[in-house]
């Protein structure tokens, strides 16, 4: 009885927080763009992150994933979490074959060892588009 209530609650906040937002099908090894709500003073901007995503975790209203990219030949991650008001959008630019949930190896290769493999596209991918 507790548990469902719980789980009723959770959804009404998830669908209070993510009002008008579409959230993308996404999987770790995926290319995403995050747009983000950044607060400088009494002005508000978005600004892009755009890197590859190892890892998802949490479910319902604490879930999160992880975004990775090289700034300066520096490795930059940031946890997003997936349903909050700071996160304007998130796009799928492209999606990564990998065999793993978590790809936290990358954290420890560069340049091309670094690269995963894009997926191509099945038969339900094709006759979406």
């Amino acid at each position: 009885m507790a548990a469902h209530l719980i789980q009723t609650l959770e959804r009404e906040e998830i669908a209070r927080v993510t009002e008008g937002k579409k959230i993308p099908d996404f999987a770790p090894g995926d290319t995403l763009r995050v747009n983000v709500k950044i607060k400088e003073g009494d002005r508000e901007r978005i600004q892009g992150f755009e890197g590859l995503c190892i890892a998802r975790a949490g479910a319902g209203v604490n879930e999160n994933f992880t975004v990775r990219k090289l700034s300066f030949g520096e490795g930059v991650e940031r946890v997003f979490p997936l349903n909050s008001p700071s996160v304007d959008s998130i796009e799928v630019r492209r999606k990564g074959k990998v065999r793993r949930a978590k790809l936290y190896y990358l954290r420890g290769r560069t340049g091309k060892r670094a690269r995963i493999a894009e997926k191509l596209g099945g038969a339900k991918e094709i006759a979406e588009s």
